[in-house]
């Protein structure tokens, strides 16, 4: 069983305290990698990935870092575990890894990991911290894949690169919105998301 502490740093982060909806961060990979559903999900499962181990790392290390070194020590733990998803992506899913581009490489100045490790990491146990980056990764993944789902059926009629729209709707004059997948697009859908957030979510108003 979770203790109450724990629930909240695991359940939280995926609606009460989410990454982008509420503490606004991780915007810049949001828009650039959910033009497709496909890209967005690898982004998120890899997030997910260097978040939880980098904080169960840094966690772990906690004692032992001098203050005065602890962004860097930040740096080269969430650097390294980055490098490995690269590979791991390069051998396994290299079409996705072209479409990532830059952007997993990026993963290293990723507002939310730096800001949960300053934040949670340092300060709390290993299995709090794990918990803490999984809630904050899948908070992270929902929006990204929210906002491809949309971008993708309705920009390019697909999702997951397979067809979805019948042809008969073509037929009858519906056309693919090629606006869903320029990235002003995506902010304005991030921003619908948030402003549905907030509305259903009025204590968060305040904030």
């Amino acid at each position: 069983m979770l203790s109450k502490r724990n629930k909240e740093a695991l359940f939280n982060p995926l609606s009460k305290d989410n990454p982008v909806l509420v503490q606004i961060l991780g915007i810049c990979s949001t828009l650039a990698v959910t033009a497709k559903l496909e890209p967005a999900i690898v982004m998120g499962i890899s997030v997910i990935a260097v978040l939880a181990i980098s904080n169960v790392v840094i966690s772990l290390l906690r004692k032992t870092i001098p203050t005065t070194i602890r962004i860097i020590v930040q740096l080269v733990v969430v650097a390294a575990l980055v490098i490995i998803v690269q590979q791991i992506l390069r051998a396994y899913a290299y079409d996705v890894s072209l479409q990532l581009s830059v952007f997993i490489g990026l993963i290293i100045t990723n507002c939310i990991l730096m800001g949960r490790l300053e934040a949670f990491a340092l300060s709390n146990k290993p299995w709090p911290a794990f918990l803490d980056g999984i809630g904050n990764g899948l908070g992270y993944m929902i929006i990204l894949v929210i906002v491809a789902f949309f971008r993708e059926l309705l920009g390019s009629g697909t999702l997951l690169g397979f067809p979805v729209i019948p042809q008969w709707c073509y037929d009858h004059g519906y056309m693919n919105n090629g606006l869903m997948i320029l990235p002003p697009m995506a902010l304005i859908t991030v921003g619908c998301i948030i402003w549905a957030h907030r509305s259903h979510n009025k204590d968060l108003q305040e904030k």
